[in-house]
């Protein structure tokens, strides 16, 4: 049994056959900026790094980094 946290950064774009994509990264740096992140995301579309089943990425559309706590309550008996 532990209690575990984790913190994943995900950057949503918007795409050229009008659907959203998203990027998710495990742990982002604890003191990154909003500035960072919209650069980083320029770049990505500027680049055309990431083709999606719905087009090429156009635009930026969220940005959230979220942050979870898991209390793991249970461990099965060893056999």
């Amino acid at each position: 049994m532990a209690v575990t946290n984790k913190t994943i950064l995900r950057m949503t774009f918007n795409t050229a056959g009008n659907k959203t994509f998203a990027i998710s990264l495990d742990e982002p740096r604890p003191d990154v900026s909003k500035s960072e992140i919209e650069a980083a995301m320029e770049t990505v579309i500027e680049k055309n790094i990431f083709l999606s089943p719905s087009g090429e990425l156009v635009s930026k559309r969220d940005i959230r980094i979220v942050g979870t706590t898991t209390n793991d309550m249970y461990d099965p008996p060893m056999a």
